[in-house]
């Protein structure tokens, strides 16, 4: 069952029936390139899917499974969830798309999908982006979405650049689109 639509994507809840075409794509060197955890067999993809699962009973949001409505297929995930950073729980944006999805704009689209999911439906009244510099890819997505001063942080031994969107910055930008 869709939790919402984007012009190109069908989003829905991540299920155990993803795991074999979510370790496809989780144990792409390319595609985990910026992962703090690396490349996933099927057993850390399984464990990944059941933190989603919690996930969404707990907070009611996590990272979504991405189809492509034309296609069908699984293009990758992305969602907002919980994240531990320094000593707070924040609510953070991540994405995931299988390497032949790229350079499509899927990325941005899935991004101001959630975006809007995340402010309008489950009143998020922030969502982080945590990133690291070289990651050029996904700063431009995030920037292009509509995120823009970060600070520089430290996050599991990386120096990353964590972007911070209000929902009050969510809707400014969305008026002047």
């Amino acid at each position: 069952m869709p939790l919402f639509e984007t012009e190109r994507l069908v989003v829905r809840k991540l299920s155990h029936q993803d795991i074999p075409v979510l370790t496809t794509m989780l144990s792409d060197p390319e595609v985990m390139k910026f992962s703090v955890r690396g490349v996933c067999d099927e057993e850390a993809t399984r464990k990944f899917v059941d933190w989603c699962l919690e996930c969404y009973a707990s907070h009611g949001i996590g990272p979504w499974a991405l189809y492509e409505k034309e296609s069908g297929e699984f293009i990758g995930f992305c969602g907002v969830g919980p994240e531990l950073v320094g000593e707070v729980e924040e609510i953070n944006l991540g994405y995931r798309l299988a390497r032949r999805f790229w350079h499509h704009g899927y990325a941005t689209e899935a991004v101001k999908g959630v975006l809007r999911y995340a402010f309008r439906k489950k009143h998020c009244e922030s969502v982080i982006v945590i990133i690291e510099p070289e990651h050029t890819a996904s700063v431009r997505v995030t920037e292009k979405v509509g995120f823009g001063d970060y600070a520089l942080q430290e996050f599991h031994n990386r120096l990353v650049r964590v972007y911070r969107m209000t929902c009050e910055d969510w809707a400014l930008h969305n008026k002047l689109l």
